[in-house]
C-alpha cells in the first residue's frame, strides 16, 4: 500500500471531523447558560423558525435562545472562522508563519475608530461602523506609504504595518488620555479586550454582508496561494499576476478581520495560532486548509465564548482567554518546531 494510500483514510476522517464538529459545538453551546434549556427545546426552538410547529414551550425560552444564544454563537462562529482564514491567507500572501490579521494595523485602527465613537456618539451602531471604517483606512495607509517610497515589497508592508499601528495606538492612547474616567474610559477599555456579550442579530446582519462573499472568494482563490507560495519570480513564470493576487487577497482578508473586530473588539491570537493547528492536521496545502482553519477558528472561539460566559459570574472578556491560552499554546508549538510550516 502506497503512502499516498494511507493517508486517504486519515484524511477522509479529519474532513468529517471538521464538518461536524461546528455543527456538534453550535447545538451545545445552546444549553451553556445560567437559563437551562433542555436539548430537545433547543431544537424544537430553532426548527419552528421554518417548519409549522407549533411551540409547546414558554417565550422566555424562545427568547433565550433566539434573541439572546443565538446571535452570540453566531457571532462566535463567524468572528474565529473569520479570523482564522484571514490569519491564513495573510501567512500565504506575506510567506511568513509569523504574520496575523492585525499585522497591517487593523486591530489599532479599529480601535482607535472605536474609542472616537464612543467619545462622540456613545451609540453601538457608530462604534461597530467607526471600528469597520478605521480599521479599513490603516491597512490603505499601509499601501500608501508603500506605493508612494515605490516599495513594492512584502517586507516594507509589514513595516508599513508596524509604524501605522504605532500611530493608531499612540492617537488611541491620547483619546483614553483625555476621557472620563468615570464613563467613557471603561468603555474603551471593555471594547478592547473584547467581548460578544452585547452582540444582537441586527448588529450580525453587517458582518455577515461582508464575511461571508470575501470567505467565499479566499476559498475560491486558495489554490493560487499555493503557486504563490513558490515565490514571485515562479509564480509570474507560472501565468499568475502576482501583484495583482496579493492586492485581492489582502483586500478581502482585511475586509473579513475588519468586519470581525467591529462586533467583538481585538481578540487575539486567532488568526496566529489556529491556521498552524490546521496545517498540523492537514498540511500546508492551501486547497485544505483554508476549509479547515475555517472549521477549527469557528469551533476555538465559540469553546472561548462558551468559558466566558460560565466559568465565573463576571464574565471574562475573550481577548484574555484567547492570549492565555494562545501565547502559551504557540509557544509550545514553536519550540517542538510543530508549526506544520512548508
Amino acid at each position: 500500500m502506497s503512502a499516498l494510500e494511507t493517508h486517504k483514510p486519515a484524511r477522509s476522517l479529519a474532513a468529517l471531523l471538521l464538518i461536524l464538529l461546528p455543527i456538534i459545538l453550535f447545538l451545545l453551546s445552546f444549553l451553556l447558560g445560567r437559563y437551562p434549556v433542555e436539548p430537545f427545546t433547543v431544537i424544537k426552538v430553532i426548527a419552528a423558525q421554518f417548519l409549522p410547529i407549533t411551540p409547546s414551550w414558554p417565550p422566555v425560552v424562545a427568547s433565550v435562545v433566539l434573541d439572546v444564544r443565538l446571535p452570540r454563537v453566531i457571532a462566535a462562529m463567524v468572528v474565529g472562522g473569520g479570523l482564522a482564514i484571514a490569519g491564513a491567507s495573510y501567512q500565504g500572501v506575506f510567506r511568513n508563519p509569523l504574520v496575523s490579521p492585525f499585522t497591517l494595523g487593523v486591530s489599532a485602527g479599529a480601535g482607535f475608530g472605536a474609542a472616537v465613537a464612543i467619545l462622540l456618539f456613545g451609540e453601538r451602531y457608530a462604534t461597530q461602523a467607526c471600528a469597520f471604517v478605521f480599521g479599513l483606512l490603516a491597512v490603505a495607509m499601509c499601501f500608501a506609504m508603500n506605493r508612494f517610497f515605490r516599495l513594492n515589497s512584502t517586507i516594507a508592508l509589514v513595516l508599513g504595518g508596524i509604524i501605522v499601528g504605532s500611530l493608531f495606538t499612540a492617537l488611541l492612547s491620547l483619546l483614553k488620555y483625555v476621557a472620563d474616567p468615570n464613563s467613557k474610559l471603561p468603555v474603551i477599555e471593555f471594547w478592547l479586550l473584547g467581548s460578544l456579550s452585547s452582540v444582537s442579530t441586527a448588529d450580525l446582519v453587517p458582518v455577515l454582508v461582508v464575511t461571508i462573499p470575501c470567505v467565499l472568494g479566499l476559498l475560491a482563490l486558495r489554490w493560487r496561494l499555493n503557486v504563490l507560495a513558490m515565490g514571485d519570480e515562479q509564480a509570474g513564470i507560472m501565468g499568475v499576476e502576482v501583484a495583482r493576487l496579493r492586492l485581492v487577497m489582502i483586500l478581502l482578508s482585511t475586509l473579513i478581520a475588519a468586519s470581525a473586530v467591529s462586533i467583538s473588539g481585538i481578540i487575539g491570537w486567532v488568526g496566529l495560532v489556529i491556521p498552524h493547528f490546521a496545517r498540523i492536521i492537514v498540511g500546508p496545502d492551501f486547497r485544505r486548509l483554508l476549509p479547515a482553519t475555517l472549521s477549527l477558528g469557528a469551533c476555538y472561539l465559540l469553546i472561548i465564548d462558551d468559558l466566558a460566559r460560565t466559568v465565573t459570574s463576571a464574565e471574562v472578556p475573550l481577548g484574555i482567554l484567547t492570549a492565555l491560552i494562545g501565547a502559551p499554546v504557540f509557544m509550545l508549538l514553536l519550540g517542538r518546531g510543530r508549526l506544520g510550516w512548508a
